[in-house]
């Protein structure tokens, strides 16, 4: 049967390898081209191939130390489609901020499309220099222990990625101190493998020794970079004392590589802060995905504490989401292949960190059929029940609370294969819309660096308490709530009459986002602050024909004006218009007012979102 389930494993990696080699399979269209044969493989073997795996090393992983952490990572997650599936133990070491495998030792196991292989290896960050490689060359005992595995587990230096197999001119010596000294290093592997064509009956017996075998070498050099307490003490307080300054990820998305205006980012941020629900919309390729990752990765500790999950077209209802207990076996609940049950039930344990959910292209299948649980459950706080209560025993809760450290971002295309949002789901969001203007376009072209996600790393992790705290305040202060609310009831009394007024709920956010702009960038105008609000809370739920909305949008459109204009003439009219004079009261608003107004006019129906 193992012998088995691995080939079947490694047929599942050859399928995504040719895809990926022929342009036919991406993470886009991994629900229709990779999924099923995922749910085959889990109907036949009762797990999927990643815990599959990682079932090898459990038995391992029992008894050893706190810090030590054991995970299995599956084919599809952060936009990516991966051509392998693979589980390993680590060091989860306090001094390191993220990347938490990839900084350690890594006990593994990991099949790839031409075969699998297990044992030993350092993970990708680590250097030559890291006292995890340089301590064995001064560790006789440790010496030892390796030049007695040597014996019966090869060593190689992988020549190509630590995921391929490795070849014969890899393979090296370690038989003697010597020898040690003079070859190991970061990328030393003490490993058995097999292709697809030659893995024994015995494979089963051959991965438990292997790896029973090299627990001990793996512990040791471990052990050789355990910090000593105060240092962990004196970092952890490190992380908590920082408050949020937006001037520093303005500072560190522009040394990353990418370009985003200080003015997004101030309306992402706040948006995050007022409600945990935002999404971004409009032109396709202009950064939307990019600019939630990038936050994400920045503000978080570990990358455990984020996914980016990419919408199917075929989800019509919770299950990609919170998966669905199993009605052969009422004592088992099947969590999701897409990681976000396991990311809600840690936000729940972890709620002094935030936690992010990044749906991309969300509406590719219609929202309301796979969120409304969300939707409801942000709004009321009531729990999400999942299965009756008493009957499943697998760790998965009864009912499921969607923490208020639990943020949603979703990114949206409008085009001819996507769904329109409901008022609904826009009432409950803030919407923020991307468009690249010519100055953008001109500086991006100017000014085009090599993206470097790494650079941003983590680096926000030390804000990450004063973001929460920020989020968990409703207030509603500011200097000009006079100006503030007299704009308001003007816009409510003309969406009033196309039936998109907004509700006491809306209100609210909308002093509360107002309220956060003021906090995080003292630079902003009280004008500027209200253009925020208007085109991200009161416009996007704004839809219909063209005899309906285009007196409306007339009147919200002189709204934003301080000269009297004709506003249909000299503005509507005019492509060319400078939405940035100085009789504008509200660029965003007036120049999305201006579009709409010419699609109902083009189409004989305008809404909020157009491709």
């Amino acid at each position: 049967m193992a012998i088995k389930a691995l080939q079947d494993i490694i047929k599942i990696n050859k399928k995504i390898k040719i895809g990926h080699d022929n342009g036919t399979i991406s993470y886009r269209n991994y629900s229709e081209t990779v999924k099923p044969s995922i749910e085959e493989f889990k109907i036949k073997y009762h797990n999927t191939p990643n815990k599959y795996l990682k079932n090898y090393l459990s038995p391992l992983f029992e008894g050893l130390n706190e810090g030590y952490e054991l995970k299995n990572y599956q084919h599809y997650g952060n936009n990516n489609l991966h051509e392998f599936v693979w589980a390993c133990i680590y060091y989860k070491y306090p001094n390191i901020k993220s990347l938490y495998a990839s900084s350690s030792p890594q006990l593994y196991i990991l099949v790839h499309s031409n075969g699998l292989k297990f044992g030993l290896d350092y993970g990708a960050q680590i250097e030559n220099n890291s006292p995890l490689v340089e301590g064995v060359k001064k560790n006789s005992e440790i010496q030892e222990l390796i030049i007695k595995l040597n014996q019966s587990i090869p060593a190689y230096k992988l020549s190509q990625g630590a995921d391929y197999l490795a070849n014969k001119t890899d393979l090296i010596s370690l038989n003697s101190a010597d020898q040690i000294n003079e070859n190991w290093s970061n990328n030393i592997h003490l490993i058995k493998q097999f292709d697809t064509n030659s893995i024994p009956d015995s494979i089963d017996l051959e991965i438990s020794k292997t790896l029973s075998d090299l627990k001990s070498l793996f512990i040791k050099i471990c052990e050789l970079n355990l910090p000593k307490e105060e240092e962990t003490i004196e970092h952890q307080s490190f992380l908590n004392i920082k408050p949020f300054r937006l001037e520093n990820f303005v500072e560190q998305i522009n040394n990353s590589g990418l370009f985003f205006s200080r003015s997004l980012l101030s309306r992402f941020v706040a948006s995050l802060i007022t409600k945990p629900f935002v999404i971004l919309s409009g032109l396709s390729g202009s950064g939307k995905t990019k600019l939630a990752q990038a936050f994400v990765q920045w503000i978080c500790q570990d990358e455990s504490q984020y996914r980016i999950i990419p919408v199917g077209a075929d989800w019509t209802n919770r299950e990609a989401l919170l998966g669905y207990p199993n009605a052969l076996k009422p004592e088992e609940y099947v969590k999701p292949d897409s990681g976000v049950l396991d990311l809600i039930i840690q936000a729940n344990n972890q709620q002094e960190l935030p936690h992010f959910l990044i749906l991309d292209e969300m509406n590719l299948s219609h929202v309301e059929r796979y969120f409304a649980d969300f939707l409801s459950a942000m709004e009321s706080k009531e729990e999400i029940p999942l299965y009756a209560e008493g009957t499943v025993e697998n760790g998965v809760p009864a009912k499921l609370k969607i923490p208020s450290n639990f943020f949603i971002i979703g990114t949206v295309n409008i085009d001819e294969t996507t769904n329109m949002f409901s008022p609904k789901v826009l009432d409950r969001a803030n919407t923020i819309e991307f468009r690249v203007t010519q100055d953008e376009m001109k500086n991006f072209l100017s000014n085009i660096k090599e993206i470097n996600m790494d650079a941003i790393t983590s680096k926000g992790a030390g804000m990450a308490k004063s973001f929460m705290d920020m989020a968990g305040s409703k207030e509603f202060s500011t200097t000009d709530i006079d100006t503030i609310n007299t704009e308001l009831i003007h816009f409510f009394g003309e969406l009033k009459k196309t039936g998109a007024e907004f509700g006491y709920r809306s209100a609210s956010e909308i002093l509360n986002l107002i309220h956060q702009l003021s906090i995080i960038d003292n630079t902003l105008t009280t004008h500027q602050k209200i253009d925020i609000a208007i085109i991200q809370k009161l416009l996007p739920k704004l839809h219909g024909s063209r005899r309906k909305l285009c007196p409306v949008l007339e009147t919200l459109g002189s709204f934003c004006i301080s000269d009297d204009i004709k506003i249909i003439k000299d503005i509507f009219e005019k492509p060319d218009f400078d939405f940035n004079s100085r009789s504008v009261l509200y660029p965003l608003s007036l120049e999305k007012i201006s579009r709409m107004y010419r699609g109902a006019i083009d189409n004989g129906f305008a809404s909020f979102a157009e491709a």
